[in-house]
C-alpha cells in the first residue's frame, strides 16, 4: 500500500507518495491545494528521511539526494529522467541538448513534454532543463522554477562544490 507525508515548506505544502517497497512515487511541491492521495496512508516517520532531504535542499544545505526512486514512466520517459539527474546542481541544459545527448536530434519537444510528466520535481531536478530562448515549462509553473534555479545559482556562488 502507498504512503503519503505532508509538510510545510518555503515553497508551501510538500507531498510525497511512496511505495513502501519501491521507493518515492511522486512529489508535489506548492501542495497546498492538492488532496491526500486516498489509496494511501499517511506514515510521517516512514518517510522522515525523504522529507529531512527535501528541507536540505531547500534551506541550500543539499544539493543531491540519496533517496530510493520508483517514477513508473516510458522507457523513453526514463531515460530522460535518468539525463536529468546528470545535470549539475546550479547548471541548466535546454532541451534540444538533452534531446541531442540521448540520441533522439530534433526531439526537444518529446524531452520537454518527458520532463513537465515527472512526478518527482527537486528528486529529479526537471527545473534544470530549459528551453533555447527562456525557461521553458515546469509542473509547479515558471515561477517556481525560476526561484528554484535562482535559488541554486545563488548557493553556487555563496559556496561552491570544491569549498564544501
Amino acid at each position: 500500500m502507498p504512503i503519503f507525508t505532508r509538510f510545510a515548506s518555503p515553497m508551501g505544502d510538500i507531498l510525497i507518495e511512496a511505495d513502501e517497497r519501491q521507493g518515492l512515487i511522486r512529489l508535489v511541491v506548492a501542495a497546498d491545494a492538492e488532496p491526500d492521495p486516498v489509496d494511501a496512508h499517511r506514515d510521517d516517520a516512514a518517510l522522515a528521511e525523504a522529507r529531512k532531504q527535501v528541507e536540505g535542499y531547500l534551506a541550500g544545505r543539499r544539493r543531491s539526494f540519496s533517496l530510493s526512486l520508483a517514477p513508473g514512466g516510458s522507457d523513453f520517459q526514463r531515460d530522460v529522467w535518468s539525463a536529468l539527474l546528470r545535470i549539475p546542481y546550479g547548471e541548466t541544459r535546454t532541451y534540444g541538448e538533452l534531446a541531442n545527448r540521448l540520441g533522439h536530434e530534433g526531439a526537444a519537444r518529446a524531452v520537454s513534454a518527458a520532463a513537465l510528466a515527472n512526478p518527482v520535481p527537486l528528486l529529479i531536478p526537471c527545473h534544470r532543463v530549459v528551453a533555447a530562448d527562456g525557461l521553458g515549462s515546469y509542473s509547479g509553473g515558471q515561477a517556481l522554477k525560476d526561484s528554484l534555479l535562482s535559488m541554486e545559482y545563488s548557493a553556487m556562488v555563496e559556496s561552491p562544490p570544491h569549498s564544501r
